[in-house]
């Protein structure tokens, strides 16, 4: 006796794994954090212990000073190695582009290295990097600058810049190949007619690469937003999960991390983690706005 599963339930079953794996790892977990930023819970006491607190826990996110402090770190963090990314990616791959043809994908290739090379060896290239006697960022520095030994790792103006290199130097690649890609789907004709009417470069770039571009320019800076609001691995490696020097580079996802699993405030954790998804969202919202308003305008 064979079974046939009636033709219009066909699609449904065939995405059913996806959507089965889903609400048990992506839905499920959205809606308990959801309820538990309204919970004050510790996980070893158990689900029952669970008690109702009402916003208690979002008024003690806002109200502490710690919060602030990672969440400045954050926003610093974010600024000092998404903006680079793209002052560099940009004109770096419209040169790319023009000057290397069919071997850019090699050069772009050894840029985009970084970002699919892990984390730990990331941060333990660094740590060999930023070493305060033998690093050859500091010899580097002493040698063209006479500048003495910066101790990066131990001080609290030095370790947020050496953070922000690390971050900036593995994610630029990846910008490079955004912009890569969108600067071969602008048509080569535009730029032959904007020589023939004696267009240079630069009004070239500006009049047709540029505007060509900001599509992906959007993408890509909503990608460094969200990212850059997000980041731990890179900042908790390089301070080994406790922040550096006076909590210098303590992020808002590493102070989430040590309030769930060093304080065991599950509750509050939650909290913070979905104000910051409301912060992510509204600056994914400005900047689309921004990027619109400027289309328009145009």
């Amino acid at each position: 006796m064979s079974f046939r599963i009636p033709s219009r339930w066909a699609p449904y079953v065939l995405v059913s794994p996806f959507l089965i794996l889903f609400a048990v790892f992506g839905l499920f977990p959205l809606a308990f954090s959801g309820w538990l930023a309204f919970q004050s819970w510790e996980p070893t006491s158990g689900i029952e212990a669970m008690q109702f607190v009402g916003f208690d826990n979002f008024v003690f996110a806002l109200t502490d000073g710690w919060f602030w402090k990672s969440l400045w770190n954050t926003l610093w963090l974010a600024l000092a190695s998404g903006l680079p990314q793209h002052l560099v990616a940009l004109p770096l791959a419209v040169f790319l582009h023009q000057a290397f043809g069919r071997w850019r994908g090699l050069f772009s290739g050894a840029y985009f290295l970084p970002y699919i090379t892990s984390t730990v060896a990331i941060a333990m290239l660094a740590g060999s990097l930023f070493s305060t006697d033998y690093g050859l960022i500091n010899q580097a520095l002493h040698a063209a600058f006479g500048i003495d030994n910066i101790h990066w790792m131990r001080s609290p103006d030095a370790i947020k810049p050496a953070v922000a290199m690390v971050v900036f130097w593995r994610y630029v690649g990846f910008n490079l190949v955004l912009y890569l890609a969108a600067l071969q789907t602008i048509p080569h004709d535009l730029y032959q007619a904007a020589r023939l009417d004696g267009a240079g470069p630069w009004q070239q770039f500006l009049r047709i690469t540029l505007p060509g571009l900001k599509p992906m320019i959007l993408f890509g800076v909503t990608l460094s937003i969200i990212g850059g609001l997000q980041l731990f691995e890179e900042p908790f490696i390089l301070t080994n999960g406790k922040g550096g020097a006076d909590q210098s580079a303590m992020t808002v996802a590493m102070y989430l991390y040590r309030l769930a699993f060093d304080f065991s405030d599950f509750g509050g954790a939650s909290a913070l983690a979905w104000l910051m998804f409301g912060l992510i969202a509204l600056l994914t919202w400005l900047t689309n706005k921004a990027f619109a308003d400027r289309q328009v305008q145009a």
